[in-house]
């Protein structure tokens, strides 16, 4: 039988958890707070981040990371992305030899602005045919209330992807597989950024022109770059691209919306935090993302003025007038 451990245990590792158990995996939850892990192991639920959501019986969790480890074929990491570095490190000498990497993270790390499956592969010294992306409209809950929803799978080897592809389809999540990497993890972590502003855009009272007008030129910012790192272009017209920008951009469910729509109404960065209790992986990956996009030369006007505004004291009718006062252009200008 296939093995996986799934390293976090927020709305979204714990659901793709539930995925692969459900799938027939045999799957263990590896969490740092005790409380959580024994709701999971002996009572099936994850009050903290799905209450009222049933877990599957079969599901394990601990944790022992050295112990969750122990034959895992899949390697699923779902923890901040800030924080993978530092976790990894501390996990890599216990993963098997053969295992593949998942990362379920949607960020660019801080300093290096490298991509989380180069982290991956650095720290764990692992090949990339051997690291996994998934991505896609994935909001936790709805997922783990079974409605339909589907995924990319992106790894460069093929074969990998499949086997991955395998262990996680149900009759309500349809993964699907991409060999573009690079592409599917800029998607994802771009639009967490272009969903801050448009949860600004909603907190102003901005209507349904604003929020089309900033997803449309967002995803306009994330082509660009992806097109500057080497994504395949057709990416980001899929579900790692359009399909995760507008679930992002327009579901309340979202963390980095509802970041913003807090920022909009006039709370302070400060109370925003203190009032959000999951990470909203926009807030710090917008400034790797900028400093990504300058090292080659690509213009992102919306994530220049969401750092802006969350980081340089910025104010939200600041960034509107910044953006709207731009010089005119052709709208495939930087293509």
């Amino acid at each position: 039988m296939t093995k996986a451990v799934v390293f976090g245990t927020g709305s979204w590792g714990t659901t793709f958890a539930m995925l692969l158990a459900e799938a027939g995996t045999q799957t263990t939850l590896w969490g740092r707070r005790a409380e959580i892990v024994e709701s999971i192991d002996l009572r099936h639920e994850n009050p903290d981040y799905l209450p009222g959501i049933v877990l599957p019986a079969a599901l394990r969790a601990t944790t022992d990371a050295a112990e969750a480890l122990d034959g895992a074929d899949f390697v699923v990491l779902a923890v901040p992305s800030q924080s993978l570095r530092g976790n990894l490190a501390g996990w890599a000498p216990h993963i098997p030899r053969d295992a593949v990497l998942v990362s379920l993270m949607k960020g660019i790390e801080l300093g290096t602005t490298k991509r989380m499956s180069e982290v991956i592969s650095e720290v764990a010294g692992v090949p990339d045919g051997r690291v996994a992306v998934v991505s896609g409209p994935n909001l936790a809950r709805e997922i783990a209330d079974r409605q339909p929803a589907a995924a990319v799978v992106a790894c460069t080897d093929e074969s990998v992807a499949g086997r991955l592809q395998e262990a996680c389809h149900v009759p309500w999540f349809r993964p699907y597989t991409n060999p573009d990497v690079v592409g599917a993890e800029l998607g994802g972590a771009v639009k967490n950024v272009i969903a801050l502003a448009v949860g600004v855009a909603v907190g102003m009272g901005f209507g349904d022109n604003a929020r089309a007008t900033l997803m449309t030129r967002g995803l306009a910012e994330i082509s660009r770059l992806g097109a500057a790192l080497g994504g395949d272009p057709h990416t980001f017209a899929g579900l790692a691209g359009m399909g995760d920008l507008v679930a992002t951009c327009t579901s309340p469910l979202s963390r980095n919306r509802t970041f913003g729509e807090n920022l909009g109404r006039g709370m302070t960065l400060a109370e925003v935090i203190a009032a959000t209790k999951q990470t909203a992986e926009g807030v710090k990956s917008c400034e790797s993302v900028l400093e990504l996009a300058r090292k080659h030369d690509v213009e992102m006007p919306i994530t220049e003025v969401v750092v802006g505004v969350v980081h340089d004291g910025m104010t939200p009718g600041e960034a509107a007038v910044l953006l709207m006062s731009r010089t005119p252009k052709a709208e495939r200008y930087g293509v």
